[in-house]
């Protein structure tokens, strides 16, 4: 268990960066009051669950999360008080992940949970958060119970949503017809993460089958030539990074690497990637990005890694699901900032994080919000990467907006909010 406090930019001191045009030679990050004095009050305390130890590391946004309310406590921290955030590892284990939520929610009392990114707590959890009325602002949401439930919102797209982007691109760009979309076997995430490609592909005369696979001992040869056998114009991989590099490296193997498209959810957006996949696939590898590009110079985007540099350990990710927990971290703090630091209780931030509506970032495509909807998936749109190099370039000219019909009843929520 690691426990850390971290602090977040303030609305005021991050307008004042923009609005000076600095951001770009900005070396010294802007975070919650921007005092630069350390907050020395009664710890308000936060809770994060992460999948660290099991198939891949999972715990990104949390880190970066950390780091933000790092930043924030050095700075004045929540009016006074200093943020405690406590990650928690589930282990990919739905009975550890019960057990340290719990743990954090009963034990230690946390207000909110706040950077949380797993493979399998959403589902075991969702209830007793509800049932606590602790609400959690999640950097990555990955299986369909992330998606469905009243108190925990993600800020990431998702998987389902990602692989329908990218498939949205590959039926734009390269006119495919036909594709496979690759997914673990996950409860909860097998193929309803590939069913809004397939859902999408439905209304759109492109014919989307998916493979399933065992995330505990997937076969990479095997399943590349499953896929191919399907004779798809694309593969989608909606796949972690430690599953995926060897799945394209089997599909090289077999000589698909210029036979078919291949594409993927963000997981793929990774500064590893590009030297692990080697050659074959420069120019020829597209990835959805839930968040703008990290390279991106926006002065939101540049504060992030201005934090991550200066509260952050050197090994922490640089990555999609590292801007998805600052973004969390960005978003709590604005919240409690407007409130009363000596009436600040679980109720209380409930409240203040439901109220969050319009929230901009230039991490961001469009304006993220909260809301007391019975589901949550603001986030559903991203622009297109390829594989350049050792590195990425965008591809899109612009963001893409998933049109999975899943969506429609937050479409009809954001018209009533104004959004």
């Amino acid at each position: 268990m690691t426990r850390i406090a971290r602090p977040l930019l303030s609305t005021l001191a991050f307008a004042a960066l923009l609005a000076t045009g600095s951001a770009h030679a900005q070396s010294k990050p802007v975070c919650g009051l921007n005092t630069g004095r350390a907050a020395s009050g009664e710890p308000i305390p936060l809770g994060a669950v992460v999948g660290k130890t099991g198939p891949d590391d999972f715990s990104a946004s949390a880190l970066a999360a950390l780091a933000y309310f790092k930043c924030v406590n050095a700075n004045g921290g929540i009016n006074g008080r200093p943020v405690e955030l406590t990650i928690v590892d589930d282990q990919w284990n739905p009975e550890i992940a019960a057990q340290v939520a719990t743990k954090l929610v009963k034990d230690r009392k946390v207000v909110a949970m706040v950077g949380s990114s797993s493979f399998v707590e959403c589902g075991v959890n969702g209830k007793m958060y509800a049932q606590e009325d602790v609400m959690v602002i999640a950097g990555v949401g990955v299986p369909r119970e992330c998606f469905f439930a009243k108190n925990y919102v993600p800020v990431n797209t998702g998987p389902r949503i990602s692989a329908a982007v990218v498939a949205m691109h590959a039926a734009q760009q390269y006119k495919s017809k036909k594709m496979v979309c690759v997914i673990p076997n996950i409860p909860s995430l097998g193929n309803w993460a590939c069913d809004g490609a397939k859902e999408w592909g439905k209304a759109n005369g492109v014919d989307v089958e998916v493979i399933t696979i065992d995330p505990g001992s997937p076969d990479a040869t095997s399943t590349m030539l499953q896929a191919a056998s399907k004779k798809p114009d694309t593969i989608i991989l909606n796949l972690p990074k430690g599953i995926m590099v060897p799945m394209l490296a089997a599909a090289e193997q077999q000589g698909l690497a210029r036979k078919i498209h291949f594409v993927s959810s963000t997981p793929a957006y990774n500064a590893d990637v590009p030297k692990a996949i080697g050659p074959a696939w420069n120019n020829n590898f597209d990835i959805h990005l839930e968040f703008m590009p990290i390279e991106s110079a926006g002065a939101d985007n540049l504060n992030w890694k201005a934090t991550m540099d200066a509260f952050g350990n050197k090994a922490d990710p640089r990555d999609s699901f590292a801007q998805s927990g600052y973004l969390a971290a960005r978003i709590a703090t604005e919240a409690l900032l407007k409130m009363d630091p000596k009436k600040i209780d679980r109720a209380g931030v409930s409240a203040a994080l439901r109220n969050v509506k319009g929230f901009k970032s230039d991490i961001l495509c469009r304006p993220f919000y909260v809301g007391d909807g019975a589901r949550h998936n603001a986030n559903a749109s991203g622009p297109i990467a390829q594989v350049s190099g050792n590195g990425f370039k965008q591809v899109s000219k612009g963001c893409l907006l998933a049109s999975d019909p899943e969506l429609a009843d937050l479409r009809e929520q954001e018209k009533k909010l104004g959004l």
